[in-house]
């Protein structure tokens, strides 16, 4: 069975930075893509960041380019989200899932993701 769990949420200020993490176990993490997601209130789900299997591509919305970094570390089964510069509109839960099929993209799309953890939220104060 696959697990997914976040950790590194919290409450920061305006500009201020966090990292998550997100701990992958049950499936051979070092072969599937690997995204971050997000969900305000009153919102819909939004993708934030992919990585591919191989760490070799990444992809990011809009809206947070040139901001948040995604990165994985195969040997500790775990992917990161450094977010920097932090804005009030990036407050949500924040959610890590896993790729459906072995050797693929970091996909934009919840379709490309079949595992998801339970979140993590993040709050940026003004």
């Amino acid at each position: 069975q696959v697990h997914l769990v976040e950790s590194g949420g919290g409450l920061v200020q305006t500009g201020g930075s966090l990292r998550l993490s997100c701990a992958a176990s049950g499936r051979t993490f070092s072969i599937h893509a690997m995204g971050w997601f997000r969900q305000a209130p009153g919102k819909a789900r939004e993708f934030v960041a992919g990585m591919s299997w191989s760490g070799g591509s990444a992809s990011y919305a809009d809206s947070v380019k040139g901001r948040f970094t995604i990165s994985r570390d195969n040997a500790k089964s775990t992917v990161y989200l450094q977010m920097n510069s932090l804005k009030a509109e990036d407050t949500a839960l924040y959610y890590c899932a896993i790729g459906r099929i072995p050797y693929g993209p970091g996909s934009s799309r919840e379709s490309g993701y079949d595992y998801w953890g339970q979140g993590t939220q993040v709050t940026v104060s003004s």
